[in-house]
């Protein structure tokens, strides 16, 4: 009995690896981003998160690489990427806004700006002027995954709506056909012979 119910629980798939029938297999990219953690950040969270990643990436730059501009750029994408994926879902809107803050913030280190505070900014502003592809680039990777996220998140909610719906609908003609029912054996008349008339009481 025991080898038995062994082999049978070994048989019973993980949770999770069951598909539906005539499902196609995931891609390994797809499968890899499930892997990774999902924290879900807020709006704010996630610029700081932006910023201070792209203030690193940007150092790192300056040191190793003498300020490449194509590493920068290149870092800038994934970066954006995750920015609108870990951002919860109330705060979709903030990830676009929050991906050009902190690839202004980022730029910084590798700008290169000398002769003080006016010269830095000057020399940033020119650098996000110069950059500006890899910028726009960030920025739409951020917005299609946000725009995606927002479809699917009212998607749910419209299935979600329809599904209480339609339980609702249910339960209340399952009622009313109860009721019918109860209605109708109140209704029936008892079985079996009349009852005699009462007799009157001899004088």
């Amino acid at each position: 009995m025991e080898r038995a119910a062994g082999a049978a629980g070994s048989a019973v798939p993980a949770r999770g690896s069951v598909r539906p029938p005539g499902a196609r297999p995931l891609p390994p990219v797809v499968l890899a981003l499930r892997r990774l953690p999902s924290p879900r950040l807020t709006g704010l969270g996630a610029g700081l998160f932006a910023s201070a990643v792209m203030l690193v990436i940007g150092f790192l730059d300056r040191l190793i690489l003498d300020g490449s501009p194509i590493v920068f750029g290149l870092l800038f994408l994934p970066v954006s990427a995750l920015t609108a994926l870990w951002v919860r879902t109330a705060d979709l809107v903030t990830a676009p806004i929050s991906v050009p803050i902190a690839f202004a913030v980022g730029v910084v280190p590798i700008a290169g700006g000398t002769g003080g505070l006016g010269g830095q900014a000057m020399a940033v502003v020119t650098a996000l002027a110069v950059h500006a592809g890899w910028l726009y680039g960030g920025t739409l990777v951020a917005g299609l995954i946000t725009s995606v996220r927002k479809v699917r998140d009212m998607g749910r909610r419209q299935q979600q709506s329809s599904g209480g719906a339609s339980g609702g609908a249910g339960a209340g003609a399952a009622g009313a056909g109860g009721g019918r029912v109860a209605s109708g054996a109140a209704g029936e008349k008892p079985s079996g012979r009349p009852s005699a008339p009462g007799r009157r009481p001899v004088a």
